[in-house]
């Protein structure tokens, strides 16, 4: 099959970290095909701009022309566009060669500071180019010079809601689709914006267009090697696109792509160094440390995935709705699968290879002892003693999930084991992270806002990210087949999870079990 061709319009970078110099890069690490059209050569370092010298605009548009009428275009990248008359050229283009896909990253000041577009030629950008454009990708400081030069009245964000009405007040100018980078404004954990360097938590990349709004949340990386982040996610994007992704499912893998690059980079001159745009080969479907992102990406599993986190079940406990029995039976029943889950963990230790793994099993086992420990002090107050659920029997459901699991243990690897235990893992802190994020969920009166309270408390986040940490350093050392079955496993793992909510619903009809 044919390499997707992608046509990178921008200035050349002589320190090789941003502009097209970093394009090629990520549109090669992609396996696309890249082409360019040089608007401006800089004299560049980690520095700084020294210097930038423009081509002039009518063999710019000699360059674009070449490059369409004889190899073709399936997605356009712009960058730094240097003139209103550059600018000019580049619309023109997009009309001329009918360009379907387009992603345009208005560069307009460095990373460093430095101003690379005038201020004058902005205005040509809003209403030539942005009309044409599939997915606009500005910073926040950009997004508020567009805003201001267009006269649109814009204040500085204060928080998540003033972000995303900076994000339509950019689409409103005419693109189809826009990213808002919050890179530069990063958040408290409250989501808020932070005013000192130890608040700096959370940074927000906001993507708004025809399929509403979608949030992208990373934690804050403080690192100097963010040179040409601009330009490389862009490029992601863009590479994405032409893959034939959604706009979405396209920006949330080049915004991995991005957090990887920052994770893995290692530092150059004496300024703001590169990212690693050669993190991954790209032969696993995924970068460092983002096989469980993969997985939930995955349509094979968001569907089932779905099911399990949003069942009616964990709903009605959201809006207090659930009867009691219901939650008593699945009380009772979890308690039992806690049992075999935590023999499930210890089983994990014994088939671990390094003493590290084995401590943070046998850490999942104590945690493991904690929750039981609580599902015994909640049932006391419904008049159930430990050894009257001890005593009860194991519902079919709790039987097939738990045995599934274990047989798995027994009869795979130990990586095996990890992604059967997933679903359960991250499942529980997500659902009860959305519950108490809503604004809808009961929480004065509720019987479950204790449930929800355990967690998402801190040391069930600690066991999420513990068994998180120990599936990602050692997926990424698969191969493309065994990723394959580790899906499938972690597939029919949550649809056993789901059945466990199943089984809560229709314990209303076996109430006489717990009374």
């Amino acid at each position: 099959m044919a390499a997707k061709r992608v046509l990178v319009i921008a200035g050349s970078d002589s320190s090789g970290g941003a502009g097209l110099e970093a394009d090629q890069k990520v549109i090669a690490a992609h396996g696309c095909y890249a082409m360019t059209a040089t608007t401006a050569l800089t004299a560049q370092n980690t520095l700084g701009v020294q210097d930038i010298h423009h081509t002039p605009p009518q063999f710019l548009k000699k360059q674009i022309d070449a490059v369409c009428e004889d190899v073709g275009v399936d997605v356009v990248k712009t960058g730094m566009l240097a003139s209103a008359e550059s600018i000019r050229v580049v619309a023109e283009a997009f009309q001329r060669f009918d360009i379907k896909t387009s992603v345009v990253d208005p560069v307009m000041v460095s990373t460093s500071g430095s101003q690379l577009l005038p201020q004058a030629a902005v205005s040509t950008l809003i209403a030539e180019l942005l009309p044409l454009t599939t997915i606009l990708t500005p910073n926040l400081p950009e997004a508020k010079l567009l805003l201001e030069i267009a006269g649109v009245d814009v204040k500085d964000p204060e928080n998540v809601d003033d972000i995303v009405a900076m994000a339509h007040n950019i689409l409103g100018l005419g693109p189809k689709w826009v990213l808002l980078k919050g890179g530069h404004l990063p958040l408290t954990r409250g989501k808020v914006v932070s005013r000192e360097e130890s608040e700096k938590e959370v940074v927000l990349n906001v993507l708004v267009g025809e399929s509403g709004v979608t949030i992208l949340e990373s934690d804050y990386l403080k690192s100097n090697n963010t040179h040409g982040t601009g330009c490389s996610l862009a490029s992601a994007i863009a590479c994405n696109l032409a893959s034939g992704m959604t706009m979405v499912k396209a920006v949330k893998k080049a915004n991995h792509y991005i957090e990887a690059g920052i994770k893995t980079s290692f530092s150059l001159g004496k300024g703001s160094g590169p990212i690693n745009h050669f993190h991954s080969t790209y032969t696993l479907p995924f970068t460092s440390g983002g096989f469980i992102p993969y997985l939930l990406d995955r349509e094979d599993i968001q569907k089932p995935w779905k099911q399990y986190t949003e069942h009616a079940f964990v709903q009605r406990m959201g809006d207090g709705t659930l009867p009691i029995e219901n939650f008593k039976y699945y009380m009772i029943q979890d308690y039992l699968f806690l049992v075999q889950f935590a023999r499930a963990n210890a089983l994990s230790a014994y088939k671990s290879s390094t003493l590290k793994d084995i401590g943070r099993s046998v850490q999942q086992v104590v945690t493991l002892q904690e929750e039981i420990q609580l599902h015994i002090k909640f049932c006391q107050k419904y008049g159930l003693e430990e050894a009257d659920i001890v005593n009860q029997e194991e519902d079919q459901a709790t039987t097939a999930y738990t045995r599934y699991v274990l047989d798995i243990g027994q009869s795979q690897d130990w990586l095996a084991l990890q992604v059967a235990l997933l679903p359960c893992l991250i499942g529980y802190g997500m659902i009860a992270r959305r519950l108490y994020e809503d604004s809808q969920t009961l929480r004065v009166g509720s019987r479950y806002w204790e449930w929800i309270l355990q967690y998402v408390g801190q040391d069930y986040m600690d066991a999420m990210m513990r068994g998180s940490d120990l599936i990602e350093e050692h997926a990424g050392k698969q191969s493309v087949s065994r990723i394959e079955e580790l899906a499938r496993i972690f597939i029919h793992a949550t649809n056993m999870e789901r059945g466990f909510w199943d089984m809560g619903l229709r314990a209303g009809r076996q109430s006489d079990r717990v009374e």
